[in-house]
C-alpha cells in the first residue's frame, strides 16, 4: 500500500516566525481515514494547509502524491490540487452561482463537457440529500446545506485525497451525519484517502480510522 503523504522532520511556521509544527514524522497511506485533533491554536489547520501547498515547509521533507512540497513548481502544484478535494469550514461557495454550478466548478475548470457536469452534479447532489436544489443559490440554503454543497464539490472529480478542515464544526446533526457518511463511503468504496481536522471525532463512525493529535508544543503523535 503506497504512501499518499509522507512527512520527515517536518517543521512549519508563518514567515519563519515561531515554529508551529516541529519535527513531525508520519505517513498516511492510500485508503486511510485520518482524524487530526488538538487544542485550538496547536497547528491543525496549518498542517492541513501544507498538504495542499498553501504553506511551504521551513524544514524537513513533505511529499504529497509523490511530489516534493518544498520544491514543487507552480504548474505541478496546480495539477496536484486538481486531483484533491478540499472542504473548508467557511464553505467558500460562489454566491452568484447556482448550487449545480458550484458543485461542478472543478469539472468546468478542467474542461469537462456540459453533459458530464450535469450528470455528476445530479449524482452528487443526490448523495448529499440536496436533489431538486440545483437551481438554488447558496444564500438560499442553510449553513448545513451549503457545507453539503462544498463536500459535493470536493468529490466532483473523484479525488485521490480529500482534505477537510472542521467540515462539521458549525453544523446541525443531520448535515453532520450526511457529511460523515459521504466521506466514509468515499474512503471505504473508492479507496480515497481522507484527512479531517476536527475538534471532536464523531461518536459513531463505521469504518476503521487513524487518529493523529498535535500537542501545544507542535509535536504530532498518532494515538493507537
Amino acid at each position: 500500500m503506497s504512501n499518499v503523504i509522507t512527512a520527515n522532520n517536518l517543521t512549519l511556521s508563518y514567515d519563519s516566525e515561531e515554529e508551529i509544527i516541529k519535527n513531525a514524522n508520519f505517513s498516511i497511506k492510500k485508503g486511510d481515514f485520518v482524524f487530526i485533533t488538538g487544542p485550538s491554536g496547536s497547528g491543525k489547520s496549518t498542517l492541513l494547509k501544507s498538504f495542499y501547498g498553501n504553506l511551504t515547509p521551513d524544514d524537513g521533507a513533505l511529499v504529497v502524491g509523490g511530489l516534493d512540497m518544498i520544491d514543487i513548481k507552480k504548474d505541478k502544484l496546480q495539477e496536484l490540487r486538481s486531483h484533491l478535494g478540499i472542504v473548508f469550514q467557511d464553505y467558500r461557495l460562489i454566491n452568484e452561482w447556482t448550487v449545480e454550478k458550484n458543485v461542478v466548478l472543478p469539472l468546468w475548470i478542467s474542461g469537462y463537457s456540459e453533459e458530464v457536469q450535469k450528470t455528476q452534479a445530479k449524482r452528487l447532489l443526490h448523495h448529499v440529500k440536496l436533489s431538486g436544489k440545483e437551481e438554488k443559490y447558496p444564500m438560499e440554503l442553510s449553513g448545513g446545506e451549503q457545507q453539503r454543497v462544498g463536500v459535493a464539490r470536493a468529490l466532483a472529480k473523484n479525488p485521490f485525497l480529500i482534505l477537510a478542515d472542521e467540515p462539521t464544526g458549525n453544523l446541525d446533526e443531520y448535515s453532520s451525519n450526511v457529511i460523515w457518511d459521504l466521506m466514509e463511503n468515499a474512503c471505504h468504496q473508492l479507496d480515497t484517502t481522507v484527512v479531517v481536522v476536527t475538534h471532536r471525532i464523531p461518536m459513531v463512525f463505521n469504518i476503521p480510522y487513524r487518529h493523529f493529535t498535535i500537542d501545544e508544543n507542535g509535536s504530532v503523535y498518532e494515538i493507537h
